[in-house]
């Protein structure tokens, strides 16, 4: 049963590809008490985010599951070998995050699972799923409330002599809780009032600190100045003194600050606050003789704020897995991947990028630019009244082309006010680019049957997003702040892969396939499989403790 579990594959596959070099550099091999083994370390940080633990649950299926500790490998039963102390777990975390030692985790398991089941990365789609890191929700006062009481108690606690400075009525009015509870009860009625006098409060501590040399580089004052640059217009009335007035709401950017407490969070107007993640995954259309499809993995996992849009996460998603060689042929995404300038990025690379085309914006005119006739490079043929062009002229340095037609044929024409062409010198003139020209193609591929059939494949990419929740919880995380956040997202992602990795191998016989490779390296000396399964079971048990270390080998002696 273990073998068949996620244990099984975790310490089959998993173990010897953990980046344990990386991790030891923090730790001298002659310097300090002996740290614990490093392997089974990172192994519980990946099993942790696997199934969505605190740290206390870590350590109590660390001390007792046996499960994890076939896993990692655990045969020391003592209490030495079976304690694992919140501290060292916390530290073996920190160690990981700062040095970016997630990217190196995901990469070599998703490299070593690739490899081993001929997982073909030739066809991947594309999506962005929206998380949300341990931070409140605060609105418009509630951000500038805390943002001023943090740099007051920072203030008070660091320089005492500044902050006994200040006014008693400015300073109780945030540090006194009483006076504090007011901001949490105003009525939106006096929600614009509140937010013009918490405005004066912040422009005046910022514009009085702002030549303090040793107080503007506090965290908490520049998170104010951020607050007032993003949240507050500043003008300049007639005597030349600054007028502070409060933003509307539309006008404040999305990538403003959610939260003092998570500076990194983003806001996207449909999902909310917080973050997403990019993921890409392989795909197939082919099922094998039961009806399965094969493995599908993740090969791309990305963390970011969610005020960035979903249009500029292509090029950098085909940059990393081409560098890790696993680059597609064909990539599936929804429309706001499929601008043109992804697409022909995309076609330098030699990969296809399959995606509907943003909608064209409403247009009065009963004649469209799309009821023109097109030859294959590109020139205008005819007009939708059937009339061909004059001339036509080529700009290939501004990817232009102008067509003119004749003015006295348009001038007998029933829809020359309704017509895209305008008027010039020698006639009536369309013009347009080559982006038009691919833009109207595409638009019209999408409405055959072959698009239709190649573009369904995308969807699929939503029930990863549901299972990569429902299973890891990446959804709602107990960390904050971008660094932390994407270590929980890379680790979730491997953690998923091997989870589906347990599945392929229970729905196609277990660790068989892993034997049968064992079986072709070893020298050809037995010539019967059931002779060599027979002696892997009778030695599996001192197989079986050998397993998981890195430098386990097979040696054969006739």
């Amino acid at each position: 049963m273990l073998d068949e579990s996620w244990a099984g594959i975790f310490r089959t596959y998993v173990l010897t590809e953990l980046p344990v070099e990386q991790l030891a550099k923090n730790y001298p091999s002659r310097q300090g008490r002996p740290t614990k083994e490093l392997y089974a370390m990172i192994g519980a940080l990946l099993i942790q985010q696997m199934f969505d633990l605190t740290d206390e649950e870590t350590v109590h299926h660390f001390s007792f599951d046996i499960s994890w500790r076939y896993a990692l490998d655990i045969t020391d039963s003592s209490d030495e070998g079976s304690y694992l102390s919140l501290k060292t777990l916390w530290t073996m975390r920190e160690h990981i995050g700062r040095d970016g030692i997630q990217d190196i985790i995901f990469n070599q398991i998703t490299d070593k699972f690739i490899k081993e089941f001929n997982v073909s990365t030739q066809n991947q789609r594309l999506d962005s799923m929206h998380i949300e890191s341990n931070m409140r929700h605060l609105g418009r006062i509630g951000i500038f409330v805390k943002c001023i009481r943090s740099f007051l108690v920072n203030l008070k606690r660091h320089h005492k002599g500044l902050f006994q400075a200040l006014d008693s009525e400015l300073t109780g009015k945030y540090l006194n809780r009483k006076q504090e509870n007011i901001f949490s009860m105003v009525k939106p009625s006096e929600s614009s009032r509140t937010l013009e006098e918490l405005s004066q409060d912040l422009f005046f501590l910022v514009e009085g600190f702002r030549r303090t040399e040793k107080v503007n580089s506090m965290t908490t004052y520049q998170r104010l100045a951020r607050v007032l640059q993003e949240q507050r217009l500043v003008e300049c009335d007639n005597q030349n003194e600054p007028q502070v007035a409060v933003k509307k709401n539309s006008d404040v950017p999305s990538s403003s600050l959610q939260n003092p407490s998570d500076p990194d969070a983003g806001y996207d107007a449909h999902k909310g606050k917080g973050y997403q993640v990019q993921l890409a995954e392989t795909y197939s259309t082919e099922t094998d003789t039961d009806g399965n499809r094969p493995l599908s993995l993740l090969t791309y996992a990305e963390a970011e704020p969610a005020h960035l849009s979903d249009s500029k996460a292509l090029k950098p998603m085909l940059d990393k897995v081409e560098e890790q060689d696993r680059k597609p042929e064909k990539i599936l995404a929804d429309t706001l991947y499929g601008s043109d300038d992804n697409c022909q990025y995309a076609k330098d690379k030699d990969v296809e990028l399959v995606s509907p085309v943003k909608p064209s914006s409403c247009t009065d005119k009963s004649v469209r630019f799309d009821m023109f006739t097109f030859a294959d490079n590109g020139e205008v043929t005819c007009c939708p009244a059937g009339h061909a062009p004059l001339h036509i002229n080529h700009n290939h340095k501004k990817g232009r082309i102008s067509a003119c037609f004749d003015s006295n044929t348009c001038s007998h024409c029933d829809k020359r006010d309704e017509c895209p062409t305008q008027p010039g010198k020698k006639g009536r003139y369309l013009r347009y680019c080559y982006k038009d020209i691919r833009l109207l193609r595409r638009r019209k591929h999408e409405q055959s049957a072959e698009f239709r059939d190649e573009y369904r494949c995308r969807a699929g990419i939503e029930a990863t997003n549901s299972e990569l929740d429902r299973r890891t919880g990446i959804k709602k995380l107990r960390y904050r702040g971008l660094a932390k956040v994407d270590y929980c997202v890379k680790l979730k992602a491997a953690a998923l892969n091997i989870l589906r990795v347990a599945a392929y191998c229970r729905r196609n016989g277990g660790l068989q396939p892993f034997f049968d490779q064992i079986l072709a390296k070893i020298p050809l000396l037995l010539t019967s499989k059931e002779l060599f399964y027979n002696w892997i079971g009778h030695f599996w048990p001192e197989i079986n403790s050998m397993s998981g270390k890195p430098n386990f080998q097979f040696v054969y002696a006739s």
